[in-house]
């Protein structure tokens, strides 16, 4: 009988041992993510970049708790996958943060959803990429990937993400977290 227990709370602490508590924001990678925003356009109001970076953390540490996280992330979605979770796989994160930020209606950035080996099942990834309104060229944007470091807010210039190939995903629709 006590076998059965144990193999019960093993298997148990396994799932949920692994979860993940939202990550403190430092101001040092706030500061980061502005730095590289305002770097995009040194005419955006800097107020402006820095509320888009407090509202991306904010999103990120909400989605933590909403999605009930686990480490690794490649854990997440099996559990994910399994139904033992409901969400949290790459494209949950950049929908709800697509959806989040467009809701706020930045004046000077726009939002776009790319994709890594897109059609791959075990290989495909999604993220969100930031980028002026005026700009030409997607490649010149902010990827912005929660889903990457389990919840820890992964940030860079998309051309310098040497871990992906990104794709925009023009037509892809989103749908509420």
């Amino acid at each position: 009988m006590y076998r059965y227990y144990f193999k019960y709370l093993f298997f148990v602490s396994l799932l949920y041992g692994c979860s993940v508590k939202p990550v403190e924001v430092h101001q040092t990678q706030l500061y980061q993510l502005t730095v590289l925003l305002q770097g995009l356009d040194t005419s955006i109001p800097k107020h402006e970049s820095i509320q888009l970076s407090k509202d991306i953390f904010e999103m990120t540490r909400f989605l933590t708790k909403e999605f009930e996280l686990t480490k690794p992330a490649l854990w997440h979605n099996f559990l994910v996958n399994i139904g033992v979770k409901e969400k949290g796989l790459c494209y949950h994160w950049s929908d709800a943060l697509y959806l989040y930020l467009n809701e706020k209606k930045y004046v000077h950035f726009s939002f776009h959803l790319v994709g890594a080996d897109i059609g791959e099942y075990f290989f495909e990834h999604n993220a969100l990429v930031i980028v002026t309104k005026n700009a030409r060229m997607l490649e010149d944007g902010i990827l912005i990937d929660p889903w990457r470091d389990s919840g820890n807010l992964y940030f860079s210039k998309l051309k310098e993400d040497t871990s992906y190939q990104w794709k925009h995903r023009r037509k892809r629709e989103c749908f509420s977290p």
